[in-house]
């Protein structure tokens, strides 16, 4: 028996690759299982207009103050639209403006008549939502926005996204 020990204390020594193997698999599927990607609602791409000053540093007027012209301000060709969701987090209100909008067809109908009227001002669109309103709720309001065309042929592209303030539904 001496002999045998003595053979072996001298021999290579042997790895278990077996249970090397099973601890990397097991690891494996532990970073597989606990592994969380970002939810696909923080990847909405949208082109937002570069900024830019509304009057000059410079300007001897203030906004607002000549009361015979009824032209806007360059820079201000906002439309903004205002989404109201119910207590389920569902469409329960829109408005164009100050005007209420009884639904999604309506509002349609209503942007298409404001975009293709070449006197239109607008340029870009302001979704104003509740806070409780469900991501896709707002991506329907987006889906109507995005496929208005203005009056020169390009498709609206300045969309933006504002939160209601807290007073609001």
């Amino acid at each position: 028996m001496s002999r045998l020990r003595k053979k072996r204390a001298h021999g290579d020594v042997e790895l278990n690759l077996a249970a090397m193997l099973d601890m990397a698999f097991q690891l494996l599927t532990f970073f597989i299982l606990t592994f969380k990607p970002a939810p696909v609602e923080g990847q909405v791409n949208l082109r937002l207009p570069p900024p830019a000053p509304i009057q000059s540093a410079n300007a001897t007027k203030d906004l607002g103050s000549d009361t015979s012209t009824n032209e806007l301000p360059k820079g201000v060709k906002t439309l903004t639209i205002t989404i109201f969701p119910n207590e389920r987090g569902d469409l329960a209100a829109l408005g164009i403006g100050e005007a209420p909008v009884s639904s999604l067809a309506a509002l349609e109908s209503k942007l298409k008549t404001i975009f293709s009227d070449p006197s239109n001002p607008f340029d870009q669109v302001i979704l104003q939502v509740g806070k409780s309103l469900r991501y896709d709720e707002l991506m329907r309001v987006v889906e109507v926005c995005t496929r208005q065309t203005l009056p020169d042929g390009h498709p609206l592209s300045k969309l933006s996204l504002v939160e209601l303030p807290d007073g609001s539904k």
